[in-house]
């Protein structure tokens, strides 16, 4: 959408109002996809859960790319919307209960990989289909995206299913069966299974193929009491990380970053729609660079660490950035080559710390510190707290840069940095190399985990007994 609004705006003749709206309401939407998804994922599985996802991208592009007006525009929006809902809670999700803890945070924030390859793919192909007509060019670059939709669709089937769902489901072999294909060891597959059972409330000494798990009524109103209306305070401290992560990964700035880099780039005095996309398309490079960077650390350096330079990077970043545009801007229609110079470091920076920490983290961490029992809703709305708050940033970007200046914008987006640097310090615990049934313990569930178990033993006990 970054390079498509350029052109969506001169064919449509619409607002800037109207133009953040598109931008920004995709986020809303997607609070549909993110809630759906986790009671989805419950009832299907998380592969078919992806399947679904995908089969909602595919349809959603084909709108907009087929879109004659700006209403239409919106509808595909929507569709794309419920779309990433469904993507950005189902995948990390997924992948947590599938990785070994050793590897977690590695194959946990490839999600955040692909995203960002396929920001520099949006970005490329503005670049590209930049030389259609008005009326096409903008067109392909929001249709196009069907494509890796419908990839994604068919390569899912070749996936296995989460072990952990299938826990859930009682099917104990099938999941001891993905177990052995992703563990170094059977003993280690054993021992996962076994922690695994533990969490769901499955004895140990019950064995089988398939099992009963004791059906409980209202599941869901359950869940919520226990995420929401009536938390252990474990339960609460791991809720505030998880929204707090997530509300600060985007209160930040980041999309106003990544939507609008060719408004912020005019502003900073380049004016070339060429170079505007190309500069634009360097952001994405760099974005992807560090990204990959962060893959390889996650499991080595920690998450704290990273978190924390990241974010203290960027709080400079911001203040570099806000510096550069408030010159440029006091001095309109001159050419201040070391202002424009230090727009371009500073947000090429500020994407940089943004990819090597805060950007993978939000999803690898949740991902890991939620327990099972609650783990898809509590990461729903951890992914809703998310969706709003870069609903709300990016459809008050170019409002609120009229209202206080496009650098003070930025400034405001450094002091938001600063607290999320305090918040991350105070609030969040290391997680690396541990397994996620061990998660609990970091945020004081030990004890009440232990209860648990032991009530869920019991009721599968009873189920048992009225069955034989």
């Amino acid at each position: 959408m970054s390079g498509a609004g350029i052109y969506i705006k001169k064919d449509l003749k619409i607002t800037d109002v109207q133009l953040e709206i598109l931008m920004g309401i995709l986020n809303v939407y997607s609070l549909i996809g993110s809630f759906a998804a986790g009671r989805t994922s419950d009832w299907i599985g998380r592969r078919f859960t992806v399947v679904f996802a995908a089969a909602i991208f595919f349809v959603g592009a084909l709108l907009m790319g087929f879109a004659v007006d700006y209403a239409m525009l919106m509808v595909g929006r929507f569709v794309a919307g419920v779309g990433v809902g469904y993507a950005v809670m189902i995948a990390p999700v997924y992948t947590a209960e599938i990785a070994p803890a050793a590897a977690r945070g590695f194959l946990t924030s490839l999600p955040e990989v692909f995203i960002n390859i396929g920001i520099l793919l949006g970005y490329v192909s503005n670049y590209a289909f930049a030389r259609l007509s008005l009326h096409l060019s903008w067109r392909v670059m929001l249709g196009i995206g069907a494509v890796p939709s419908a990839l994604l669709a068919l390569l899912v089937f070749a996936m296995p299913e989460s072990p952990r769902w299938l826990v859930m489901k009682g099917r104990l072999a099938d999941a001891r069966a993905v177990l052995e294909r992703t563990c170094d060891t059977p003993e280690e597959a054993a021992e996962r299974l076994a922690d695994i059972k533990a969490a769901a409330g499955i004895p140990k000494d019950l064995d089988g193929d398939v099992v009963t798990v004791p059906k409980e009524r209202n599941v869901e109103s359950q869940v919520w009491k226990e995420l929401i209306l009536s938390p252990t305070p474990a339960v609460r401290r791991i809720l505030l990380s998880a929204v707090g992560l997530h509300f600060f990964q985007q209160a930040s700035g980041i999309d106003s970053v990544v939507l609008y880099s060719p408004r912020v780039f005019r502003s900073a005095g380049i004016t070339d729609e060429n170079k505007l996309l190309g500069t634009t398309c360097a952001v994405g490079v760099t974005k992807t660079l560090f990204i990959l960077v962060a893959t390889f650390l996650l499991d080595r350096a920690g998450r704290r660490p990273l978190l924390l330079t990241s974010t203290g990077g960027m709080i400079i970043s911001l203040v570099g950035l806000g510096t550069g545009l408030t010159v440029v801007g006091q001095h309109p229609g001159a050419k201040i080559p070391w202002a424009v110079a230090l727009c371009i470091l500073s947000i090429l920076a500020y994407v940089s710390f943004f990819s090597i920490g805060l950007g993978p983290m939000a999803s690898v961490y949740t991902s890991e510190i939620f327990p099972l029992r609650v783990r898809a809703m509590g990461f729903a709305v951890g992914v809703a707290s998310n969706r709003v708050t870069s609903g709300v940033i990016s459809m008050t970007f170019l409002s609120l840069s009229k209202a206080i200046t496009i650098g003070g914008s930025f400034f405001l987006y450094s002091g938001i940095a600063g607290l999320a640097w305090v918040f991350f310090f105070t609030r969040l615990p290391e997680t690396r190399g541990r397994t996620l049934e061990e998660m609990g313990r970091l945020f004081g569930m030990e004890d009440s985990d232990m209860a648990e178990e032991e009530s869920a033993a019991a009721k599968h006990k009873v189920v048992e007994m009225r069955t034989n």
